[in-house]
């Protein structure tokens, strides 16, 4: 009983160690996307465009680590796998749906996603990353 408490205890630490990597690599994908520093855009500058860009990624990468988790719990390095299988193809995925929008819309996304003013294509770039994570997590159930 002990064991499997301690075992299921190491896993939800390597798990969740891995999950905010993948996280991490989802800032840094959103960070090469658009213009300028991310981290300012965000924290000095305060722009609702690109914090809702980085937060539709951020629940698309949470999203397809729980779901490479969840289909996987009875084997523990195959599910390992899977999280950082799945979780590098869902971020080469969002970054294909940015690219996408940006060559069937006018402009260059990555300097509206931006802008000061609020735009409604940072909605649809946001529901652009998160449907494209939504997609990885289908094909992983």
């Amino acid at each position: 009983m002990l064991e499997d408490l301690l075992s299921g205890a190491w896993q939800s630490v390597v798990f969740g160690v891995v999950g905010v990597g993948l996280m991490a690599a989802g800032f840094v994908l959103v960070d090469l996307l658009t213009p300028g520093k991310l981290r300012d855009l965000i924290w000095v500058h305060r722009n609702a465009n690109a914090g809702l860009l980085l937060a539709a990624n951020q629940l698309g990468v949470a999203g397809i680590v729980f779901t490479a988790i969840l289909t996987s719990y009875s084997d523990f390095a195959k599910g390992l796998a899977s999280t950082v299988i799945f979780g590098l193809i869902g971020l080469g995925i969002m970054a294909l749906a940015f690219f996408v929008l940006d060559l069937i819309t006018p402009g260059k996304l990555g300097e509206v996603v931006c802008a000061d003013e609020p735009h409604p294509v940072a909605r649809v770039s946001a529901a652009s990353h998160f449907g494209a994570a939504l997609i990885v997590c289908a094909c992983i159930a």
